[in-house]
């Protein structure tokens, strides 16, 4: 019973830790915000070299439309090259073929670039290109992004002035927030993160990442840090972290924005936060020892071990939460250590809140967009502690891309005869299994007058339920897919057996063959 105890109170201690530094994170954002000062360039500004890297997998849906966006990008044509970096396996490369070749008639200096293998995937890909790309500065888009025609124009001046800085991040927008409670979650946690943290961080001198997309380097800056590494799933945060470490600055500039298509499909969105989740713990593994040893002040090293360990806190929330039943069993007094993490948990919930509130967004829907957000990271503490595990244990994995569908606005997914659909993953069985675990431990609860812990157990109740029951509901859209054109073919088999049986059928039958 007492290690029990031991490490409940370790792990809700840790969890803490990082619920107190969101909070503080937020408190900087709010109440010592210095706002950006926007840079435009004059007229006798020298527009530099700039190439565009599209790196691409299988984007069938959503690579003529990003190429459209970046042939329309306001920026002196002489000075920009565009890169399509095509590790495709499908029709995606016959699509891309066709639109460089139309855009190259049109006067366009893009380039459509493939590779016989994918090693090193997204970052492989970047590297590949890199080597022959013209430009001084490295624009990156990934297929679901969508940049505006002055993306380029806006932030390129930035770098004239700051030879120090190596990168700017601009900040995600969001093409299909409406689709559904999904997406809407979503966008509330990816706004939390660019509206707050990263605006924190960049304010403040310690170290951020680039995204992976909506940015742009200096390639001196890339080339000065050791280039693309593959060895982690989180490029983009890896080549930041050794940029900072050498000395280079990654801002970050909120009033620039590209927007982008979020995943309606939740195993989709689980495969998109597994990759982010192992990579980063992978990048810590990788980087911590360096980040320590660095000259760097101590609260830039104390931000630097959170941020990149910040997906520890599924494993200890899915820790904390198995061993609440031994300790109410046994009545421990250590469960009053919930309201100290409840506290802490209001670091999160108030860093989204006020980036809803940054957006304008009424009190009412900036508490339904809260209240799915905290659903949906409760019901992903599973597969986030797998691929916290995985990273812990040197397993290694496929970078696995995120399916896009060409969503926009309202509209939904219509996926049923798509070959991207994503089945429906094992783990949905332990999640509902979870989901009975935590209703259980809430009736427990109840029973025992345990009220200090209910509003938590509800929390993961909901959770646990909305992501394996959501996971259920849209996998039948995938069996659909498969069973379709089997029903097609057989009844086609059926359809020719019939035929052939009436062609061959005589016309008239003797006595002999009656009897």
């Amino acid at each position: 019973m007492v290690i029990f105890e031991i490490l409940y109170v370790l792990s809700a201690g840790i969890l803490a830790v990082y619920g107190y530094n969101t909070l503080i994170l937020a408190w900087l954002r709010v109440w010592r915000h210095t706002p950006n000062q926007e840079k435009k360039a004059g007229p006798e500004f020298e527009w530099p070299q700039v190439t565009v890297q599209l790196p691409i997998y299988n984007e069938r849906f959503v690579v003529n439309r990003l190429i459209e966006a970046i042939v329309q990008m306001e920026y002196p044509r002489d000075r920009l090259e565009i890169q399509v970096l095509d590790d495709s396996t499908d029709d995606t490369v016959q699509i891309v073929s066709r639109a460089v070749a139309r855009q190259r008639a049109s006067g366009y200096d893009i380039t459509h670039i493939s590779r016989e293998n994918r090693q090193g995937y997204k970052g492989g890909a970047l590297e590949h290109g890199l080597i022959s790309a013209k430009g001084e500065f490295i624009a990156i888009f990934d297929a679901d992004f969508l940049p505006p025609p002055d993306f380029l124009e806006k932030i390129v001046p930035y770098f004239a002035d700051s030879p120090e800085t190596g990168c700017l991040q601009a900040r995600w927008g969001h093409i299909n927030r409406e689709s559904s409670w999904l997406t809407r979650a979503q966008a509330t946690g990816i706004d939390g993160h660019f509206i707050i943290e990263q605006e924190s961080r960049s304010e403040k001198g310690v170290f951020l990442n680039f995204n992976g997309t909506a940015g742009i380097w200096r390639r001196a800056c890339i080339e000065d840090a050791g280039g693309w590494h593959h060895d982690t799933l989180t490029e983009d945060l890896d080549l930041s972290y050794r940029a900072q470490l050498r000395g280079w600055r990654i801002r970050y500039l909120p009033h620039i924005s590209a927007p982008a298509e979020l995943p309606a499909h939740i195993n989709a969105y689980k495969r998109q936060q597994f990759r982010w989740a192992k990579g980063s713990i992978q990048t810590a593994i990788k980087t911590l020892g360096v980040l320590w040893r660095s000259p760097n002040p101590t609260v830039v090293k104390i931000e630097g071990t959170i941020h990149l360990t910040n997906y520890a806190v599924h494993p200890l929330m899915l820790l904390n939460l198995i061993l609440t039943l031994p300790l109410m069993i046994n009545r421990s007094l250590h469960l009053w250590l919930i309201p100290v993490f409840t506290i802490a948990a209001i670091g999160p919930w108030f860093m989204y809140w006020m980036a809803m509130r940054e957006q304008g967004r009424g009190y009412q829907e900036r508490l339904s967009n809260l209240v799915m957000l905290v659903f949906l990271g409760t019901g992903l503490s599973l597969n986030n502690t797998r691929a916290v595990g995985e990273a812990l244990l040197g397993k290694q994995s496929s970078f696995l891309r995120t399916p896009k569908f060409d969503l926009r606005g309202r509209k939904r997914e219509d996926q049923s005869n798509s070959n991207y659909l994503l089945p429906r993953e094992a783990d949905v069985w332990i999640e509902s299994l979870l989901a009975l675990y935590t209703a259980f431990l809430f009736v427990y609860a109840m029973v025992s007058g345990l009220w200090s812990i209910i509003p938590w157990l509800l929390m993961y109740v909901c959770g646990f339920s909305y992501v394996a029951g959501l996971n259920f509901i849209q996998s039948r859209k995938y069996a659909l897919k498969k069973t379709i054109p089997h029903i097609k073919n057989i009844r086609l088999r059926s359809h020719q057996r019939t035929a052939q049986q009436i062609q061959h059928k005589p016309e008239s039958i003797t006595l002999d063959e009656l009897a």
